[in-house]
C-alpha cells in the first residue's frame, strides 16, 4: 500500500514528509521536486510568505544515488521565516512564548473549531497546522507520485476555471493538445490558458486587495493516459471517484469536488450525460465525449481522469470579521494573519499531488510489487490482454 504523512507547523522549522510503499528504481532527483515547489509558489494573488520562502527540498532517506530504494523516503522543506520565529515556535522552552497570541479566531478557519477540540488557550497552536502552508509537502510527495505514473506514460495537468465571477472559455485537454496546453497555462499568473478571463482575474484580484477581501474560485486537474480498470466497485471504499474526492476535499479551502462534468449532469436528460461506447478496429473502443471524467462505477474506464475542486475565499481579511475575544469574551474582530488574497492557481498544483497520490496508489494496487521494473512487466501482460479493445497508441 502506498501511503504519505506530513508534519510541521507554518512558522516552525519546516516541514517533513514520509512516503512509505513507494517501489524500488524509481529515478527522482531534489531538482524534480524543487521544480513543483516552485510551481505551488506562484500565482497572482500570493501573499508575503512567497517572497520570503524559497522552497528546497532536501531529501533524508529511501533515495540512493538519484533512485528510490524501495524503504521509506523521508524528506524536509525548511522554512526561512522560522529565523524570525524560533523564539516563540520552537520545540523547547521559548522565551517569547507569550508574544503573537491569538484568541480572536478568524471565521471560516481552524481556529476556534480546533481550539475547542485540543482544549488550546493560544489558536496559535491551532492555525499553525492548519495552514496551508503544509500543502508544500504535499507538492514534495507528489513529484514522486508522478514520477511513478509517468513509467507507465500517465501525465497529469491542472488549470483554473474560474477565480470570483470570473470564468475562464473553456479549454478540454486530451494527448493530442496536452503539451500546447501546459506550455499556456505554466506562463499564466493564474495558471489559465484563456488570456482574455486572465486579465479580467488579475483585476478581479486587484480590487479584492485593494477592498480588503479575499476571493476563490475553481480548478480542474486530470491525468492523461489512464488505463481502464483501475477502482473497483465491489466495496464502497474501493471506488476510484470516491478516493478521488476525498483527496481534492482534503485540500484547505476546498469545499465542494466534481468529478468529471457531475455538476452540470445533474441538470440534463441522461441521453445526454452518459459517454457512448463505439469501435473501429484501429482505435478500439473509444467515446466521443467524456462527461464521466475516465471513471464509471468506480473504475477508470480508459479515458482521461479529470476532477475539479471549488475553493472558498482564504479566511484571512484585511478587513477582518466579526468574531468574539475568548479572553473577556466580548465581541471584537477577528485577528490579521499574513495571507493570500488568492491561492486558487496554487491549489491546483495540490490538486495534482492529490491526483497523482490517489491514480499511484491504484497503480501500485493493480501491477504491485517491491520493483519498478516488475510492476512494468505485469503492465506490459495487462496491455497484452487488453489490446484488442483498447488502443494504448493512442496515447
Amino acid at each position: 500500500m502506498l501511503r504519505f504523512l506530513t508534519s510541521g507547523e507554518s512558522h516552525g522549522r519546516g516541514l517533513i514528509g514520509i512516503i512509505e510503499g513507494m517501489p524500488a528504481g524509481i529515478k527522482i532527483d531534489e531538482q524534480d521536486v524543487n521544480q513543483e515547489l516552485q510551481r505551488r509558489q506562484k500565482g497572482y494573488g500570493r501573499g508575503g510568505r512567497m517572497s520570503i520562502e524559497s522552497d528546497q527540498v532536501e531529501i533524508f532517506a529511501g533515495v540512493r544515488n538519484g533512485i528510490t530504494l524501495g524503504s521509506p523516503i523521508s524528506f524536509l522543506i525548511n522554512n526561512r521565516d522560522f529565523a524570525n520565529w524560533q523564539d516563540i515556535m520552537g520545540a523547547g522552552e521559548c522565551s517569547r512564548a507569550d508574544q503573537r497570541i491569538i484568541n480572536r479566531p478568524r471565521p471560516g478557519h481552524a481556529d476556534l473549531s480546533g481550539a475547542i477540540k485540543y482544549n488550546q488557550t493560544d489558536m496559535r497552536n491551532i492555525l499553525e497546522r492548519a495552514s496551508a502552508r503544509e500543502t508544500a509537502a504535499r507538492v514534495a510527495a507528489g513529484t514522486f507520485f508522478k514520477k511513478l505514473l509517468e513509467g507507465f506514460n500517465i501525465y497529469i495537468y491542472s488549470q483554473v476555471i474560474s477565480i470570483g465571477n470570473v470564468r475562464a472559455i473553456y479549454t478540454e485537454v486530451n494527448p493530442g493538445n496536452i503539451n500546447q496546453i501546459r506550455e499556456a497555462i505554466e506562463v499564466s499568473q493564474v495558471r489559465c490558458c484563456d488570456s482574455a478571463a486572465e486579465k479580467e482575474m488579475v483585476e478581479l484580484i486587484d480590487m479584492a486587495r485593494a477592498n480588503g477581501e479575499s476571493l476563490g474560485g475553481s480548478f480542474e486537474v486530470g491525468a492523461i493516459g489512464v488505463p481502464p480498470g483501475l477502482g473497483s466497485y465491489v466495496s464502497w471504499d474501493r471506488r476510484l471517484d470516491s478516493q478521488i474526492a476525498g483527496l481534492m476535499m482534503s485540500i484547505p479551502a476546498i469545499k465542494a469536488v466534481e468529478i468529471g462534468a457531475g455538476i452540470n449532469n445533474t441538470t440534463v436528460p441522461g441521453s445526454m450525460v452518459h459517454d457512448e461506447i463505439f469501435y473501429d478496429v484501429k482505435q478500439g473502443i473509444y467515446r466521443k465525449t467524456n462527461r464521466a471524467g475516465g471513471i464509471e462505477g468506480g473504475i477508470s474506464n480508459g479515458e482521461t481522469v479529470w476532477t475539479r475542486g471549488y475553493m472558498k475565499p482564504i479566511p484571512t481579511l484585511y478587513k477582518p470579521l466579526t468574531s468574539v475575544n475568548t479572553l473577556d469574551w466580548e465581541e471584537e474582530t477577528a485577528v490579521i494573519e499574513r495571507s493570500d488574497i488568492c491561492a486558487v492557481p496554487a491549489a491546483a498544483v495540490v490538486g495534482e499531488a492529490m491526483l497523482a497520490y490517489g491514480l499511484a496508489g491504484a497503480i501500485v494496487e493493480k501491477f504491485g510489487s517491491d520493483t519498478f521494473s516488475q510492476m512494468q512487466e505485469a503492465y506490459t501482460c495487462y496491455r497484452d490482454y487488453m489490446k484488442k479493445v483498447w488502443k494504448w497508441e493512442k496515447i
